[in-house]
């Protein structure tokens, strides 16, 4: 952990669903990460360049694949990427054969995880990303 900081990465989650952000917000937690929750797409996209002014900037962001009536993942990573072409981007989604799952380099995101995913699996796919072993 940092030494100016009580946490190990600040990580931004974006997923429609109440009860999986509730989840991932324990699991972040319990693994000494801080994490910021939204429910949407365009809100991720305030909440990420609110942080690059700040002097806390996000290390990492967790994107929901499909938003129902709002901005999913993809089109929320091609905003990030205009503000932040470094930007870390994972994305999370239960839909497993979605080419996006499949195939997630090819559409700019550095990790995935298929719903649900394990307390381990997050640690590790985290830990890839942020140590730079999943380029």
């Amino acid at each position: 952990m940092d030494k100016k900081t009580d946490y190990k990465a600040k990580i931004l989650v974006m997923d429609d669903d109440e009860i999986i952000i509730k989840a991932i917000g324990r699991i972040l937690k319990n693994l000494g990460y801080l994490g910021e929750f939204t429910s949407n797409g365009a809100e991720a996209i305030e909440l990420y360049k609110e942080a690059r002014k700040s002097d806390k900037p996000f290390d990492l962001v967790i994107l929901d694949l499909t938003v129902p009536g709002g901005m999913g993942g993809e089109k929320t990573l091609e905003k990030l990427i205009e503000i932040d072409p470094g930007v870390k981007v994972m994305v999370s989604s239960g839909y497993s054969e979605n080419p996006v799952m499949t195939d997630f380099k090819k559409y700019h995101f550095k990790g995935a995880l298929v719903k649900p995913y394990t307390l381990n699996e997050m640690e590790e796919a985290i830990t890839l990303i942020l140590e730079g072993k999943n380029e």
